[in-house]
């Protein structure tokens, strides 16, 4: 019963994925707005490093915006469920909270993939050299990146009843989110506060994990900022926090 409600919840939301064509579209075009345009500029005034320029530096953080845009935005299916009256049914059913949260985590954390590796296969174009097991490894990064800012997304999105209020929020959390990950510059060269900021945002753990796949640089100012063991162990226990605490806030609103 647990398995097949977790099927129907990514079926349904992955149906809804394939018939909004321009969801897919605006998804990819804002990456490769941020990465051919902000990208370019700003490789006119930052040097390269040890032969890598500042477009392969913020290529991770760049999947990084893919997945944290794509996550965000689909857990806004969970005000449309409850505006629409779909999250009563659901609620009602014979599955436990936690079930309703991993269906639609994993369904954010399959289409924030989907347009996240659609992305990465720009690689070559940016003079990245990846062979078969730094894209299998970075997928991989990318969907438990994708899941683990989906969780983050659904724990947000029980607390409010309307797309208006949800999406004033948040404006206010993913572009800070953006910013303090590592995504446009290292974390290690960032003021004190703002490095500290950094160490609690999830998607930090997400992009610096993808800088060890992804970057040619092992060290200097613009090499990873944690290691990838450290990385890993972030994303899931945080993953594990975000799914637990969704499961707690349905059953308070259920």
């Amino acid at each position: 019963m647990e398995f097949n409600a977790i099927y129907v919840i990514v079926a349904r939301e992955f149906k809804k994925f394939i018939r909004e064509r321009s969801r897919l579209i605006s998804a990819i075009a804002r990456p490769l707005v941020w990465l051919f345009l902000v990208g370019a500029g700003m490789s006119r005034l930052v040097q390269p490093v040890d032969g890598v320029s500042y477009m392969q530096f913020i290529f991770p953080g760049i999947l990084g915006m893919t997945i944290l845009f794509s996550a965000m935005f689909s857990s806004i299916s969970i005000i449309w469920d409850k505006e629409f009256g779909f999250m009563k049914e659901i609620l009602v059913a014979p599955v436990s909270r936690l079930t309703i949260v991993i269906g639609k985590a994993l369904s954010g954390s399959i289409i924030s993939t989907i347009q996240a590796v659609i992305v990465l296969l720009l690689f070559p174009f940016l003079g990245l050299k990846l062979g078969p097991f730094d894209i299998i490894a970075a997928v991989f990064l990318c969907v438990l990146v994708s899941f683990c800012v989906s969780a983050f997304g659904i724990v947000i999105a029980t607390f409010y009843e309307s797309y208006e209020s949800f999406s004033a929020i948040m404006n206010f959390i993913i572009m800070p989110m953006f910013f303090l990950s590592g995504a446009m510059y290292p974390i290690k060269l960032l003021p004190g506060v703002l490095k500290l900021a950094a160490k609690f945002n999830p998607l930090t753990y997400g992009i610096d994990a993808l800088k060890h796949v992804t970057s040619p640089l092992s060290r200097g100012p613009m090499s990873p900022d944690f290691s990838i063991i450290a990385d890993l162990a972030v994303i899931i226990v945080l993953s594990i926090i975000f799914v637990l605490a969704g499961a707690k806030a349905f059953e308070r609103r259920g």
